[in-house]
């Protein structure tokens, strides 16, 4: 009981910051203090130059070792395939409007690794568990942006040849995957930028996460939210339920124990990444839904992560 008790109060700590934030953007809105305008305006902001920003400088300050880690990179990205591919046919078969489709297969398979995913494992395991972490957020987010940048070009595209030469503009203009990329490869070449570029560079992704989730408060729509049959619920549950306990099943078919294990349960049980709200309202999706999903998973991870810890922990598989 106490090593449950232990677990959610671990797990609360790191997402409420998170839930008080939305809620700070559901109160603003109510009270008038912010309006669509300024949401659409800051969410171009963190889509263009915060969030790169938080990537590039997360992933340049960190000690990538990516042929260490390959049966762990393997699981992971084995998994958010899956994850996408299944949601894609559920979508497929039970979401009608286009501009819900790409919203609820991103909500399914995109978790927030890079803010509370290296924040549960470096509770988890300290120090030895963040040049996993680091290696796990570096490749697996950019498969996650590739993959959204994907699904969502559905709502923007027309057909055929036109529809491909679209999703190919959307990937490789990315701001996210730019910056995902040209990290890698400042990593590779051990090359660095200035200082005060990089302090710079600190300066605007530390706006990125604080922005986008007020941003996705101010959007949120409660009313949607109660509707059990809405994409919003419906995604919620794929990320809360599915999405971790399908990391568990093919972190084992894996072969998977200790801290790789921990990793890779510990970013499949994030909530979705704030970055799929912004993505969603830049590429004409169903924001709104994107923010309701934001807001249920950031509040549910808090109960869902601890129990799967504790149950991981318990078996000895992490």
């Amino acid at each position: 009981m106490n090593d449950l008790l232990d677990a959610i109060l671990f797990a609360m700590g790191v997402t409420l910051p998170s839930v008080l934030l939305l809620g700070f953007g559901v109160v603003l809105r109510r009270l008038g203090q912010v309006d669509s305008a300024f949401v659409a305006t800051a969410s171009r902001l963190v889509f263009n130059y915060a969030l790169p920003c938080l990537l590039f400088t997360q992933l340049m300050g960190s000690t990538i070792r990516y042929g260490e880690e390959a049966r762990m990179l393997a699981a992971g990205l084995t998994t958010a395939l899956g994850l996408f591919l299944a949601s894609e046919l559920y979508a497929w078969r039970f979401v009608p409007d286009v501009r819900d489709r790409g919203v609820f297969v991103q909500g399914v398979f995109r978790s927030n690794m890079a803010i509370m995913g290296l924040a549960f494992v470096q509770n988890a395991y300290g120090d030895a568990g963040l040049p996993s972490g680091a290696v796990y957020v570096g490749v697996v987010t950019l498969l996650y942006n590739v993959l959204s940048v994907i699904t969502l070009s559905r709502a923007q595209a027309r057909s055929g040849r036109h529809r491909l030469l679209d999703i190919g503009r959307n990937i490789l203009t990315n701001p996210l995957i730019v910056s995902i990329l040209l990290a890698m490869l400042l990593q590779r070449l051990h090359l660095g930028l200035p200082g005060p570029v990089m302090q710079a560079a600190h300066y605007m992704g530390n706006i990125a996460l604080p922005i986008a989730l007020v941003c996705a408060g101010a959007s949120f729509d409660v009313r949607s939210v109660l509707d059990l049959s809405g994409i919003s619920l419906q995604a919620s549950i794929g990320r809360l339920v599915v999405a971790p306990l399908a990391a568990v099943a093919v972190g084992l078919a894996f072969g998977l124990r200790g801290i790789p294990m921990g990793v890779l349960f510990l970013m499949c049980a994030m909530p979705v990444a704030s970055a799929s709200y912004v993505m969603a309202r830049s590429m004409g999706g169903n924001h709104v839904a994107a923010a309701n999903i934001v807001g249920i998973t950031t509040f549910g991870a808090m109960f869902s992560a601890a129990l799967g810890i504790t149950v991981l922990r318990s078996t000895g598989l992490m």
